[in-house]
């Protein structure tokens, strides 16, 4: 099972970018969809963006589409989420996230992550 750690994250004003990468270990990264969950205090956690395995096909969830980004580096297992233009409301804990068998088609159904990262800290200041 692939292990899955996040960084980051920090603290940004309204309008400000950052960009959050995903460093993978242990498993076969390069054949899993991965994606970004992201959840606010009080609330469920969501769905941001996801990509194929071959980094092909890509989903985003319709708040962020227009600002935030994925990507991926297969050669230096890492996942990406550049984000710009942020907002107060994309306030939450970032988690990265895999698909739970190789060579899934990318879905944005919290169901189909299997592997989850420890999170890191979104905070945009109004």
């Amino acid at each position: 099972q692939v292990q899955l750690v996040e960084s980051g994250g920090g603290l940004v004003q309204a309008g400000g970018s950052l960009r959050l990468s995903c460093a993978a270990s242990g498993g076969t990264f390069g054949s899993m969809s991965v994606g970004w969950l992201r959840q606010a205090p009080g609330k469920e956690r969501e769905f941001v963006a996801a990509i194929s395995w071959n980094g092909d096909s890509t989903v985003y969830a319709d708040s962020v589409k227009g600002r935030f980004t994925i990507s991926r580096v297969n050669s230096k297992n890492t996942l990406y989420l550049q984000m710009n233009s942020l907002k107060p409301e994309d306030t939450a804990v970032y988690y990265c996230a895999a698909h739970r068998k190789p060579y899934m088609v990318v879905t944005s159904l919290r169901a189909d992550f299997g592997s989850w990262g420890q999170g890191t800290q979104v905070t945009v200041s109004s």
